[in-house]
C-alpha cells in the first residue's frame, strides 16, 4: 500500500521495518511500566525484552525456512536475498523461540515466571498490531479475493516488487483484520493487568485471544503452501489451536507453582 517512507538512490527506509520499531519502543515502555507496578526490576525486564525481540527474529526466520522448506531447497539463492532479509518470518516461530529464551532468562535471573510473563502481555498484543500495520503497509500477508465493500486493492507496484502481493486485485484486508483485534486484545490486557488477578492470568489471556484471532483471520488468508497433512487447516492454524491450549495451563496452575 505505502511500502517506503523514504527513497533515494537506491536507498529506501521501509515502512513496515518503521512501524515495528515503534511497536517495540511502545510495546517495551509499556512492559517496563506494568514490570515497576509489579515490584519487578523494570530494567531486568527491559533486557528481557530486548533479548527476547532478537531471539524471536530468529526464531521467526527458521520456522519461515521450515515452512517453505521446498522453495529455498530449490532456490538457494533466496536464503539471502533482500526480500528474505526484508522478511519478518512466521510469527508463531518467533513467539516460540521468544518464551524459550524467555524461561531460561527468567529463572536464571530468578524473576517469577507468571507475574514477568502478566507485565509483558499487553506489550505484546500492542506490538503485534503494529505489525501488522506495517504488514498492510508492505502488502506482505494479503487476504484472498473479497468482493465486500471494504475489500483492499494493492496499485504500488514497490510492493508487488517487495512482497508479491497482486495488483488490482480486489482483497481482504487481513492484515487490518488482525491488526484490529490486536488493539482489542491490547485492551482487554491492559484492563485485566490492573484488576485483581492470579499470577499468569493475563498472559493465558494474551495467549489464548491472540491465538483464536489468528485463527479465525486465516480463513481469510492467502497461502502459497499447501495446508499441512492435507487437511482444512493452515500451519498458523495448528500452531494457534497448540497456544490456546497452552493458555489454559496458565488458566489452571496452582498458585504454589508460580514463581520461578
Amino acid at each position: 500500500m505505502f511500502p517506503k517512507i523514504i527513497s533515494l538512490d537506491g536507498f529506501f527506509l521501509p515502512t513496515y521495518g518503521f512501524l515495528i520499531a515503534v511497536g517495540f519502543v511502545l510495546a517495551l515502555w509499556v512492559t517496563g511500566n506494568l514490570a515497576r507496578r509489579s515490584n519487578l526490576d523494570p530494567e531486568r525486564v527491559k533486557n528481557l525484552g530486548i533479548y527476547s525481540a532478537i531471539v524471536g527474529l530468529v526464531g521467526a526466520k527458521l520456522l519461515m525456512f521450515l515452512v517453505d522448506f521446498e522453495y529455498y531447497r530449490d532456490n538457494p539463492g533466496e536464503l539471502f536475498s533482500l526480500s528474505t532479509l526484508q522478511a519478518a518470518g512466521v510469527f508463531y516461530g518467533g513467539l516460540i523461540a521468544a518464551l524459550v529464551f524467555a524461561f531460561y532468562y527468567m529463572r536464571a535471573h530468578k524473576l517469577p515466571v507468571a507475574i514477568t510473563l502478566d507485565a509483558f502481555a499487553p506489550g505484546l498484543a500492542l506490538g503485534q498490531a503494529f505489525g501488522r500495520l506495517g504488514c498492510f503497509a508492505a502488502g506482505c500477508c494479503w487476504g484472498e479475493v473479497c468482493q465486500r465493500p471494504w475489500a483492499v486493492t494493492f496499485t504500488n507496484t514497490d510492493a508487488k516488487d517487495l512482497t508479491g502481493v497482486p495488483l488490482h486485485v480486489p482483497l481482504h484486508p487481513t492484515q487490518l483484520y488482525e491488526s484490529g483485534m490486536a488493539f482489542l486484545i491490547f485492551g482487554l490486557c491492559w484492563r485485566a493487568f490492573h484488576r485483581p488477578h492470579r499470577p499468569g492470568f493475563v498472559i493465558g489471556l494474551y495467549l489464548l485471544t491472540a491465538a483464536t484471532a489468528r485463527f479465525a483471520v486465516e480463513f481469510f488468508r492467502y497461502h502459497h503452501q499447501p495446508n499441512p497433512f492435507g487437511g482444512p487447516l493452515s500451519t498458523a492454524q495448528w500452531f494457534s489451536l497448540a497456544f490456546a491450549a497452552l493458555s489454559l495451563l496458565f488458566f489452571i496452575r496452582k498458585p504454589a507453582t508460580q514463581s520461578a
